[in-house]
């Protein structure tokens, strides 16, 4: 059973009260190869003593993710930029939905300096969607890469980001940064984004990747979905199809886990061999990088694919 510990959820206020209102889904009960460690080490410990003392957010807590005690213990921390408030609501996302305060000036040094105490080789920098800030929070993040850039010029840069829908111009203030990985989710085939991403456009999602390439050939591109929302097999094959007409790099496949009963129920645990099957035709259409398991997350083992990613472009152009 997946093991998730909520260490920032306060009991006087509904983590959710967007969603309080919904009925119940139910899901089927996990099985058994789906097992990740309660968070109990020294490693884990120092990454949030870390995490705490320079004020920040991760996405490894804000939404909750099973893999949190493995990485944390490597000191391996993906950090949410621009508060812990989300201007969206996804049907799957455990991140709390709000109005969010104002940006904080400091943040991008302090992820820079959290990188630098954490010795990070590859970092991986996401955020909420901010969709109140006229550029979506494209020059934050710009600001901190710059920071980490300042601060640890060997650490690699990758980037997880909104999708900044009709914010003109944001894209471009971003790659302009040149991070090293520009990744954004499509999270889930196109037939299931009114149920599950309703506020956000699946072709317009495949245009921002694509146009990364357009703009900075050079820097690698990532997306990635969930299984187990009610997808069929041939919609995932046809999203890969997608992601590759727009150049996409690396795609990564994971199993959707349902945060509460408020959220989207699971529809179905993949088994691992249909992940492996999804792996080897991600392959045959040309992706020079596929993560494909249940417990498949973005940023999961992020400095190693990275590694991995880059010996696979050298490949390829000999």
């Amino acid at each position: 059973m997946v093991v998730i510990v909520d260490t920032i959820t306060n009991p006087l206020r509904p983590r959710h009260p967007e969603k309080v209102n919904r009925p119940d889904s139910a899901s089927p009960p996990k099985p058994d190869w789906i097992r990740v460690r309660a968070p109990n080490t020294r490693g884990y410990a120092d990454t949030r003593n870390i995490v705490r003392a320079n004020g920040l957010h991760t996405v490894c807590e804000e939404a909750g993710c099973p893999n949190i005690g493995e990485c944390w213990d490597k000191k391996h921390a993906t950090f949410m930029i621009m508060g812990d408030t989300c201007t969206r609501a996804c049907a799957f996302c455990n991140v709390k939905t709000g109005l969010p305060n104002a940006l904080d000036a400091a943040e991008p040094h302090n992820v820079a300096e959290a990188v630098a105490k954490l010795g990070l080789a590859h970092v991986v920098i996401t955020s909420v969607d901010r969709d109140d800030l006229a550029d979506g929070g494209a020059e934050h993040f710009a600001q901190t890469i710059r920071a980490i850039r300042a601060a640890c010029p060997s650490t690699t840069i990758e980037i997880l980001t909104p999708d900044f829908l009709r914010k003109e111009g944001a894209l471009e203030i971003v790659v302009a940064a040149r991070p090293d990985v520009f990744n954004h989710n499509l999270e889930t085939v196109p037939s299931r984004y009114l149920t599950v991403r309703p506020g956000a456009r699946y072709f317009h999602s495949i245009r921002l990747l694509q146009r990364v390439k357009e703009l900075d050939p050079a820097i690698f591109t990532k997306s990635g979905i969930m299984v187990g929302l009610g997808e069929e097999r041939h919609e995932v094959q046809q999203v890969m199809d997608d992601l590759r007409s727009a150049d996409v790099d690396f795609l990564t496949i994971g199993q959707y886990l349902q945060p509460t009963r408020k959220h989207h129920a699971v529809m179905r645990y993949v088994p691992p061999d249909e992940f492996s099957s999804y792996e080897k035709v991600a392959y045959t259409k040309g992706f020079l990088m596929v993560s494909a398991s249940p417990l498949t997350r973005s940023s999961h083992h992020a400095g190693e694919d990275f590694a991995r990613l880059k010996a696979a472009r050298a490949a390829s152009t000999r």
